[in-house]
């Protein structure tokens, strides 16, 4: 190599250590090491796609006499779990739609329901025992 060239003074490619003039060694470190974990996580987010995952299911509870939350967006097919968590308060659930039935019977403290949404569309589950209870579910 030729001493007092410009290529001799210049840094190695490849070597972290070789910060540019003007940038500290340590901080030139840092930031690639930065880098190097960015593109790694990246690469590992392109492999594995979790965003493609279905989202974590909802389960609806009843307390204080209200279901909770008072809203939910489900895919057509999904299942509905309701619990009746309200004490010692019996409750009954149920769908009256054109296109959509579904009644529970009794639900007894510390039991749960399931709702198979078969249909899209626009319901609401309401409780025959206590008729301020309204959940609006929708169904795509």
């Amino acid at each position: 190599m030729l001493t007092g060239s410009p290529a001799a003074e210049a840094p190695a490619l490849g070597r972290s250590d070789a910060a540019p003039q003007g940038i500290p060694r340590e901080l030139w470190r840092i930031g690639a090491a930065a880098l190097t974990a960015l593109t790694a996580l990246g690469a590992f987010a392109l492999a594995h796609p979790w965003h493609d995952a279905p989202p974590p299911a909802l389960i609806v509870s009843q307390r204080g006499e209200q279901f909770h939350p008072g809203v939910a967006v489900l895919r057509r097919g999904a299942v509905l779990p309701i619990v009746n968590d309200d004490g010692e308060i019996r409750h009954h659930d149920y769908i009256q739609a054109a296109d959509f039935r579904f009644d529970s019977g009794d639900q007894e403290p510390g039991q749960h329901t399931d709702i198979n949404f078969t249909v899209s569309g626009r319901f609401a589950v309401l409780c025959g025992i206590h008729p301020r209870m309204r959940l609006v579910v929708t169904v795509r």
